[in-house]
């Protein structure tokens, strides 16, 4: 059990402040530890975590190694954009689901991560990523990650306060009667198909997105929009886009049809993307640990590049 002695810049602190700053770990962790019984001031232990150190002070305190996560680590490749002893960024592929669940106990990208960091530290006591924002199984494009406690509650504040930056590109079918517009539709789980989300439900939940015309491509009833979300809700770009009339390139879920695309070699390049077209391009956040603003880009996968290139040329 580790002790550290209270140096005068920390007199007068809360426990649960002066246990983050020596431990480098998150407060709601030092919070948890405190309440726990395993911190310990002059030999006493101390449960109040608003308990003030003084200088002179001996405090020592006990972090339990993180208990081992429920999943195999697997050897799936991985696209790795960025990482650090924090934060790891991935430019997800279209096909791959990212976190574990009924139906999918493997070949996700927490396993595929697991593998892939050996320095993951406990997250809520548990030894796995930080799963703070998610992309569609078939939607490709950036998404963080966290690799430690400290990192996991700076990025889901971040994301609660809407100070993420997330532009995505889609292709639909169809030309918007507005070249910008903000879309404020609540949505939630569809009330008569429940593996659907739609404004037609008895949950809804805040929804805004905004879209830009960045492309028109009336010979083939086509548009390619960029977005930028306000919230984040599951399949938000995919329903609201539909509720407009302009569904996903190849997104059968929620309103595509093949039938729709006269042209026959623009049908096929649809067909295989093996994607819904909408690629999450653009991600930004402030770094968990150094503040810093950090930016990321990467290019459109080759499925929707090759749509692009084929509506731009023309059809030729």
């Amino acid at each position: 059990m580790p002790e550290v002695v209270v140096e005068s810049s920390f007199h007068k602190t809360r426990l649960d402040q002066f246990i983050s700053a020596v431990a480098d770990i998150s407060r709601s962790q030092a919070k948890e530890l405190i309440e726990e019984g395993l911190v310990l001031v002059d030999g006493t232990i101390v449960k109040k975590p608003s308990f003030k150190v003084k200088e002179g002070q001996k405090v020592s305190f006990e972090i339990p190694e993180p208990e081992p996560l429920e999943l195999e680590p697997e050897n799936i490749p991985l696209d790795v954009v960025y990482e650090d002893r924090d934060v790891i960024v991935i430019n997800k592929p279209a096909g791959l689901v990212v976190h574990p669940a009924p139906g999918h106990t493997s070949g996700t990208l927490v396993n595929a991560i697991l593998y892939h960091c050996k320095d993951l530290q406990g997250i809520g006591g548990t030894l796995r990523p930080g799963i703070v924002h998610r992309l569609d199984k078939d939607t490709a494009g950036l998404i963080v990650v966290a690799k430690n406690d400290l990192a996991q509650q700076s990025l889901v504040e971040q994301f609660k306060n809407r100070t993420v930056g997330r532009f995505y590109r889609a292709l639909i079918f169809g030309i918007p009667k507005k070249e910008h517009d903000r879309i404020v539709v609540p949505i939630g789980r569809d009330k008569f198909d429940r593996k659907k989300f739609s404004p037609r439900t008895t949950s809804p939940k805040e929804a805004i997105t905004n879209y830009w015309v960045i492309g028109k491509f009336p010979e083939h009833n086509v548009s390619e929009i960029k977005c930028k979300l306000e919230t984040g809700r599951t399949h938000q770009i995919r329903v609201h886009m539909s509720y407009l009339g302009h569904p996903l390139l190849g997104d059968r879920t929620y309103g595509y049809k093949p039938s729709r695309i006269e042209d026959e070699t623009l049908r096929k390049l649809i067909d295989e993307m093996g994607m819904h077209a909408l690629c999450a391009y653009y991600l930004a956040f402030d770094h968990p640990r150094t503040g810093e603003r950090m930016e990321f880009e990467v290019e459109l996968p080759e499925g929707y590049r090759k749509v692009l290139e084929y509506l731009v040329s023309g059809g030729c």
